[in-house]
Formats: structure tokens, sequence, C-alpha cells
């Protein structure tokens, strides 16, 4: 291994003299870094979150119709509609437990080509469904596939993204999510519920095939004793002029300090117990902002501002997550992850405390506690005129400030501060915090505005908003410009 460093680091000499002498080896070696077949292997593991988002999408436009359709097996109750929609997360959580075991015992290449048969599968059951236990059949194996996607493919992105465009890279996870719920949205206007369906299925197909002409991640590949096959990765996921022998030497040094396997002594370590905590506690709060509760009066806040096409609304929400998902993804590796949570924490706390405000007035003014819903007079004699357009206002506010910092910036910081040994274990602990706390909150959201009201609710939400702030400035270290290494050096608090 010292031989090989020495010569990565003569290579390293050799083309760039006493500058690069002058410079760390580390921005020496990544100024000879070619990205094409980086974005390349990015592009075909994103197709991924593609899939997760169409299977998100799709019981918007599907479930109007499903309740409407003339076939009595196939037709859908308000309960059986609500079970239809949120039984993905339970697949969904159960999937982030498999992932975690399937990265560790088969790699994350093949982890991420093998969930894309759960989504085939499952939007084949949808298709062929007789009846309404197929549907949820359907739903459940795509939710499964969506709970192991949300977990390699930010795992095998940072793992074969550099430092320098590694946020810009692991921010592509949710921008993809958002595009494809837009894109069912979008389909959704013009097509049938079983060519939704077919179409759905597309994204994970292809994904499937190009991944197959895609590397492993070279920490992986290490951690199996595959030197020469991790220095191939290397060499293809950064050109050939960057020197592979020393990245791979970078991180077999710490691999050697990390240990092996995991075992219960490391949940001690504070290598291992801070970055979970850190993990869990993201996730946790990710569902905590109220981000369902927004989607779910997104189409009554429209109708009530007079936009009463609810399927133009419901795609111009999406848009707007697409395109701030992108802003983010762009200014991730420059602004870092830490101040852009916090700008989206203070913007999500302002904009629910306003929707407090909304239904408070709103309630007052009809003597209702959900006058959102119970707006009797026409809409241009009604006082509650000018407060849509603040709950217009809020929602825009709030899902740009989500689209920001809290929607793609967990997923990112979970894939980037776990050591290798524990990764497969933490990050199924954090899917399946997302996942499980998504379904428990979007089942008892209904029962919380009972017993709060719809003004409490959000005020509520609106302090889990301000927690979130003070979480991410007290316990959230900046991983900008870091290698994974330095990034679990900090967290064990020895000096790089």
């Amino acid at each position: 291994m010292i031989e090989s460093q020495n010569e990565s680091r003569r290579l390293l000499d050799t083309e760039d003299g006493e500058d690069t002498r002058v410079r760390s080896e580390q921005d020496a070696y990544l100024d000879k870094v070619k990205n094409g077949k980086l974005f390349l292997a990015t592009l075909a593991a994103v197709l991924g979150p593609l899939s997760l988002g169409f299977v998100l999408g799709y019981s918007s436009p599907a479930i109007p119709e499903l309740s409407t359709i003339t076939d009595p097996r196939l037709r859908l109750d308000d309960d059986e509609a609500s079970w239809f929609g949120s039984i993905v997360t339970i697949g969904a959580a159960i999937g982030g437990l498999l992932g975690g075991w399937m990265v560790d015992k088969i790699g994350r290449k093949l982890s991420l080509m093998f969930c894309s048969l759960p989504y085939i599968f499952g939007f084949t059951i949808v298709i062929a469904a007789q009846n309404v236990w197929m549907l949820y059949l359907g739903r459940v194996l795509t939710g499964l596939a969506s709970g192991v996607t949300s977990l390699v493919v930010p795992l095998y992105i940072s793992e074969i993204a550099h430092e320098r465009v590694r946020g810009t890279m692991g921010s592509c996870v949710q921008l993809m999510v958002v595009t494809g719920i837009m894109g069912a949205y979008i389909a959704g206007m013009f097509l049938d519920w079983r060519w939704l369906a077919i179409c759905c299925s597309i994204p994970p197909t292809i994904m499937m095939v190009f991944m197959c002409f895609m590397p492993e991640t070279p920490r992986f590949l290490l951690s199996q004793g595959k030197r020469r096959e991790a220095e191939e990765a290397v060499r293809f996921l950064r050109g050939p002029d960057a020197p592979a022998e020393w990245e791979c030497a970078r991180i077999e040094d710490a691999s050697d300090d990390q240990g092996g396997s995991l075992g219960m002594a490391d949940l001690k370590d504070p290598g291992v117990y801070k970055p979970l905590g850190v993990g869990i506690m993201l996730m946790l709060f990710q569902q905590l902002t109220g981000i369902n509760a927004i989607m779910f009066y997104a189409e009554t806040i429209f109708e009530e501002a007079h936009f009463k096409n609810s399927n133009v609304a419901t795609v111009v929400v999406a848009a707007i997550q697409v395109v701030f998902t992108a802003v983010a993804a762009l200014v991730m590796d420059r602004a870092g992850r830490k101040l852009l949570l916090i700008l989206s924490g203070v913007s999500m706390c302002l904009s629910t405390a306003a929707f407090g405000v909304y239904f408070k007035l709103s309630s007052e003014t009809h003597g209702n506690s959900s006058g959102l819903c119970l707006v009797e007079s026409p809409l241009a004699e009604n006082p509650a005129v000018g407060l849509s357009w603040l709950a217009l206002a809020s929602m825009g506010f709030f899902i740009t400030g989500f689209s920001l910092g809290w929607g793609p910036i967990p997923w990112l910081v979970m894939s980037e501060i776990f050591p290798s040994r524990v990764k497969g274990f933490a990050s199924s602990v954090c899917v399946l915090t997302n996942w499980g706390s998504a379904f428990i909150i979007t089942k008892t959201f209904q029962d919380l505005m009972d017993l709060l009201t719809n003004a409490g609710t959000f005020w509520l939400f609106s302090g889990c908003c301000a927690l979130n702030i003070v979480f991410t400035i007290l316990f959230v270290p900046e991983t900008k410009g870091k290698t994974l290494e330095q990034i679990q050096t900090q967290f064990k608090g020895t000096p790089e």
C-alpha cells in the first residue's frame, strides 16, 4: 500500500511540478478528474428516485378514477382510497430494512438493479388487477422498491462522487423524486389509471438496463478485498488522467482506521452513535415539518384562490418543488448543507405559522373551526377571499423552503456521515424512521386536526420547524467540501 501511495504521489507531481507540491494532494488529484462518466453513472442511478416519484404521484390521479369506476370489484370507498395511498409507506419501511441488508451483502449496484424488479412486478399487478387486494399488493411491492431505492441510491451516489460535486449529485435524488411526482400528475391528466401504471413502469426498466453498464462503488469493492476492480471503477468514474491508486490507498487507510464489521460495542463509539442520532432526527424532523399536511390541503387552497382546475393546481405545486429542488442542487456545494437547512427551517416555520393564522381567521369568519372546507357564500362576496391568498402565498413559501433544504438534504447527509462498516444498518434505521413516521403522521393527521383544530395543528408544525432550526445549529455538521473519511473523523473528534 505504501508503494502504491508513493507511486501515485509521483504521478501527481510529474505533470504539475512545483505547483502541485504547494497545493494539497487532494486538490491536485481532483484537478485531474473528468466528470463525464460520473454524471452518466449518477443519471443511471437516479432513474430509481424517478421511479419512486412516479409511485408517490400515481395515487393522486388514480384514486379519483378508481373511486368512480364502473367495475364494483375495483371501486374504492373512502377508507380503501386512504389505504391505497398510504400503504406504500408500509412497504417502503420494510424496503428500508431490506435495503440495509442488501447493500452490505450483495453491494450497491446489484441492490439497485434488483430493486427495479418489485417496481415492475408491482405496476404489472396494478395493471392486471381484478380486485382491490391486487391493487394493494401492487402498491406494497412498489413501496418495497421505493424503500430500497431511498436507501441505496443516496449511498451509491455518495460513494462514487468526489467532494467537489457530491452535494449536487446527491441532491439529484430528491430532484428526480419530485420530477417523477410531477410526471405522474401530468401523465394522469391524459391517461387512465392502467395506462398510467404502464407509463410508471418504464423508468425502472430503463434503470435496470443502464445499471448493467455502471461500476460498483470503489469503497464497497475495497471492503471486499477487490483492489484491482476498485481501481478499474475509479478509472471509469474519474477518467484516465487521475491516478486511481491514490484514491484507493486513501480509502483503504480510512477503512483500516475504522476496523471491521459492526458489533454491539460500536454503538458506544461516538463515530457511530453521533451520526446515527443525527440521521434519525433529520428523518424525523423532515416528516414533522408538515409537508404532508400542506400537500393534503393544496387542492382546496387553490380552489379558494379561484384556481378551479385542481389537476392544474397539483401540477403547479409539483413544478414549484422541481424548480427549487433544482436550485438547491446547483447551490448545495457552494452554500453548504447547514446554511440551507437553517434557511429552509426558517421559511417553513414562518409559513406554517401563517397557515395557522389563516385557519384561525377563517374559522372566526365562518364560525367554524374547519372554515377552509365550509365556505358557503360566493367567493366574490366572501371576506375570506383575501385570506385564501394568504394561504396560497404561505403554501408557495413553504414548498420553496422545503425544496431548498429539508427535502433533499436529510437524504444527502444520511449518505455522507456513516462509517463503511455500519452504513447498511444505520441507513436502514434512518429510512425506517422516515417512512414509518410518514405513515403514522399521514394516518393520524385527521385525528390531530380534530384534537387541536386546523390552526393548532399548523402551529404545532411551526413549533417543530423551530426545533429543527435549533437542532441543525447545534448538532448537524457541515459536510461541504469534505471527503467521506474526513466527515467520519469529525464525528469521532479526532484530528483529520
